[in-house]
């Protein structure tokens, strides 16, 4: 009887090793990715994972905050280094999990060739949307663009901002922007293909996206095991399938 008790307690131990919960606070642009990484993370590891999307800099400010994050995928690598020198993120764990991608995206099938530059020189649209520069990396990395192009005097009045590249995919698909630059895995993944032009990546610094554990999550073996998921062969697949560059 001692001896089936002992194993009793055993057996949901290990129930509650396998049932504890990872929090990731994911950068917009990654979201769509994470969305098909999931059921695979969840099914090998038993663990269970909750996604909290949002622009890079919004998450690092809720993080600042006492947010109950206990992993970040960042869109660049200069916000996950600001949380292990603050000590919010543990050093150790960071890596590079992805390179983004850009490209200036149109619902309208004829809107953009393959010179997306003479695009943007033509101007014909009214409006054209960049995510926030101050807070999203693939806001800066479009103004970048512009800037390299000579176009960014030419066509700001016509600039409209999103506060994360996914408000910016929304203003472009309802027609409240005729163009705008998001990331090449929305246009992949979107329901809308029309004509998008994959910047062509010396227009802007690579996007490295850097994931980082939270200190707070130290103990957390489904933090740890998330992050070692988004290493994996089938992870990586995903990311590739969706345009992202593999570190």
């Amino acid at each position: 009887m001692r001896a089936f008790v002992l194993t009793a307690v055993l057996l949901l131990g290990i129930a509650d090793t396998r049932a504890e919960e990872v929090v990731a606070a994911v950068a917009v642009n990654f979201a769509a990715a994470m969305a098909r990484i999931e059921p695979g993370f969840e099914q090998t590891t038993g663990h269970r994972l909750t996604l909290v999307p949002g622009s890079s800099g919004k998450l690092v400010q809720q993080i600042q905050q006492g947010a109950p994050f206990d992993v970040l995928l960042s869109a660049d690598v200069e916000r996950p280094e600001l949380l292990a020198n603050s000590g919010l993120g543990v050093p150790a764990s960071r890596f590079t999990y992805a390179i983004g991608r850009l490209a200036l995206w149109s619902p309208d099938p004829q809107a953009i060739s393959e010179d997306g530059a003479a695009y943007l020189r033509a101007g014909t649209f009214r409006h054209l949307a960049i995510a926030n520069p101050a807070v999203a990396p693939y806001g800066a990395a479009a103004q970048q663009v512009l800037e390299k192009l000579g176009l960014r005097a030419a066509v700001q009045d016509r600039i409209v901002r999103g506060e994360d590249i996914g408000q910016v995919y929304a203003m472009v698909a309802s027609g409240a922007a005729e163009a705008g630059f998001v990331a090449l895995s929305s246009v992949i993944t979107g329901p809308k293909p029309g004509s998008h032009w994959a910047v062509p990546e010396d227009l802007y610094p690579p996007l490295k996206q850097d994931a980082i554990l939270i200190t707070r999550a130290r103990a957390n073996p489904a933090a740890q095991a998330f992050l070692d998921y988004l290493k994996s062969p089938p992870a990586r697949a995903v990311m590739a399938e969706l345009g992202y560059g593999l570190p």
